[in-house]
């Protein structure tokens, strides 16, 4: 038996073809309640895949406080880099 084939707007992103691509993410809600109900959908998966587990380790905190510290490095950079100790020749 055949699975049915499931139309190109609700497929992941992962599973659509290079040539798919613009119809995908034409389908996309780009409102501030789609953005807002992709990111809720992002942190409910995330949630359950390292937080929300029986044998649960460091491995998913470890991930969000990383992911902090390139972000906020990121945000400072600019101010970072006048403060390097320079030669001045």
């Amino acid at each position: 038996m055949a699975d049915r084939p499931v139309p190109i707007v609700e497929k992941r992103m992962l599973d659509v073809k290079l040539a798919e691509f613009g119809t995908w993410l034409g389908g996309r809600d780009f409102t501030p309640r789609g953005i807002l109900g992709a990111m809720r959908r992002g942190h409910a998966r995330y949630y359950n895949k390292y937080i929300n587990v029986k044998k649960g380790g460091l491995g998913g905190i470890t991930m969000l406080l990383l992911a902090y510290v390139v972000v906020s490095y990121r945000w400072d950079y600019e101010h970072l880099k006048h403060d390097r100790w320079r030669k001045y020749h």
